[in-house]
C-alpha cells in the first residue's frame, strides 16, 4: 500500500492553482481587450477558412504567394459584391418599414392586442403608447435621412468610436491577408510549444476540431446564403413589401437552430396580415418557409453541413448568447469555435473516463466469447417407420 506524500500533494495543488490563475487571467485579459481583438479574431477566422483552398492551389503547382493572392482576391470580390447588393436593398427595406410603421401600429392596436386581451384577460393597451413610439421612430429617421446617416451620426458623437471603427475596417483586410499567408507558420510555431509527450494527443484533438468546425462553418455559411436568397425571393413573389428584409433576417438566424425559420414565419405572417389582411398571403408565406425547410432538412443541411459539430441546438443557442453577454460581438464570433473545441475535449475526457479504473474497476470484467454453436456430435435418430 502506497504511503501518502504531503509534499507531493501540495506541489500538485499549487500547480493546479497556478494553471487556474493563468486561465482566469487570460479570460480577464480577453474581456478587457475584446474591442481591440475583434478584427484580429475575424481575420484569423477568414484565414483559417481560406487556408484549405490555398493548400489545394499549392498542391496544384502554384506558389504560396500566388495561391494566397488568388484566394484573398476572390474573398474580397465576394465581400464587395455582397455589400453592393445588400446594403442598398436593406436601406430601401428599412425605409419602407419606417414608412409603413403607422400601418403596423394600427394593426397591433386594432387587431392583435384586442385579440390577445380577449383571450388572456390582460389589459395591454392601457400601458403601451404606440402613438408616441411611432412618432419618435419616424421623426428620428427622417431627421437622420437614412440608415447610413443614422450610423455615422451616432458614431460622430464619439470621435474615438469613429476612429476605432475606421481603424478596424482598414485593418481587417491587412490582417486577413497575413493570417492567410502565414497560417501554416502559425500552426507550426504553436505545435513546437506543445510538450513532446502530449503532441500526439494534441494533434489528434486539433485535427478533430478543425475537421468538425471547418466543415460546419463553411457548410453553414452556404446554407445561410442559399436560404436567405430563397426566402427573400419567395416572399417577394408572394407580394410582401418587406419580403427581402425578412428573408435576410431568417437566413442570418439559420445558424441558431429553429430560430431562423421561426423568426421568418412570425415576421412574414405579421407582414402579410398588415399589408393584405387575408389568409391567402399568409398561406403563401407558410408555403415559402415550408418549402425552404424541406429543402434545408433533406438536401442543404445533410449535403453541406451534416452532423459535423455534434452540438445540441440548446448548446448552440447557449454558447452564442453566453459569448455575447461575456465578450460582446467578439464572444458571439468565437462562441461556436470554442463550443466545438470544448465538445471535442469533452468527448476525449469521456473516452478517457470509460477506460479508467474509476469506471471499469480494478479488475477487468469477465469477457464471454461469442462463438457460433457447434452442431451436436451425434443425436440418435429414431428408426424410420417401415
Amino acid at each position: 500500500m502506497e504511503t501518502a506524500n504531503p509534499l507531493h500533494d501540495i506541489a500538485v495543488f499549487l500547480k493546479r492553482l497556478q494553471w487556474t490563475a493563468l486561465a482566469l487571467g487570460a479570460l480577464w485579459l480577453l474581456w478587457v481587450l475584446a474591442p481591440i481583438l475583434t478584427p484580429f479574431a475575424f481575420a484569423a477566422l477568414l484565414g483559417w477558412l481560406g487556408d484549405p483552398l490555398v493548400d489545394r492551389l499549392q498542391r496544384a503547382g502554384r506558389s504560396r504567394n500566388v495561391a494566397v493572392t488568388l484566394v484573398f482576391s476572390a474573398m474580397t470580390l465576394a465581400l464587395i459584391l455582397v455589400l453592393v447588393l445588400l446594403v442598398p436593398a436593406i436601406e430601401r427595406q428599412i425605409a419602407i418599414l419606417v414608412e409603413s410603421f403607422p400601418s403596423y401600429r394600427e394593426w397591433f392596436m386594432q387587431t392583435a392586442l384586442p385579440w390577445v386581451e380577449a383571450r388572456s384577460g390582460l389589459e395591454i393597451t392601457s400601458w403601451l403608447d404606440f402613438q408616441r413610439l411611432s412618432e419618435l421612430i419616424r421623426s428620428n429617421w427622417e431627421r437622420a435621412g437614412g440608415f447610413a446617416t443614422t450610423l455615422l451620426g451616432y458614431l460622430s458623437r464619439s470621435g474615438f468610436a469613429l476612429i476605432a471603427l475606421v481603424a478596424n475596417i482598414a485593418l481587417l483586410p491587412v490582417l486577413a491577408f497575413f493570417f492567410l499567408r502565414d497560417w501554416d507558420v502559425f500552426v507550426e510555431r504553436v505545435a513546437a510549444l506543445v510538450p513532446r509527450k502530449y503532441l500526439p494527443t494534441v494533434t489528434r484533438l486539433a485535427r478533430e476540431s478543425d475537421a468538425m468546425l471547418g466543415g460546419f462553418l463553411r457548410g453553414q455559411f452556404l446554407v445561410m446564403l442559399i436560404l436567405g436568397v430563397m426566402y427573400g425571393v419567395g416572399l417577394w413573389l408572394v407580394g410582401l413589401d418587406l419580403g427581402i428584409l425578412i428573408g435576410i433576417i431568417a437566413g442570418l438566424f439559420t445558424f441558431i437552430p429553429y430560430l431562423g425559420p421561426a423568426s421568418g414565419i412570425i415576421l412574414g405572417v405579421i407582414a402579410a396580415l398588415v399589408q393584405y389582411g387575408d389568409w391567402k398571403h399568409v398561406a403563401g408565406v407558410l408555403a415559402v418557409f415550408g418549402i425552404g425547410q424541406v429543402i434545408e432538412s433533406y438536401w442543404l443541411t445533410p449535403k453541406l453541413v451534416g452532423d459535423r459539430i455534434g452540438l445540441h441546438p440548446v448548446a448552440v443557442i447557449f454558447a452564442v448568447l453566453a459569448g455575447g453577454q461575456l465578450f460582446g460581438f467578439l464572444g458571439m464570433l468565437l462562441a461556436l469555435p470554442v463550443a466545438a473545441v470544448a465538445n471535442v475535449l469533452l468527448r476525449f475526457a469521456q473516452e478517457r473516463y470509460t477506460h479508467s479504473k474509476l469506471y471499469a474497476g480494478e479488475r477487468p470484467g469477465i469477457v464471454v466469447a461469442h462463438t457460433h454453436p457447434q452442431p451436436p456430435a451425434a443425436y440418435p435418430r429414431e428408426p424410420e417407420a417401415e
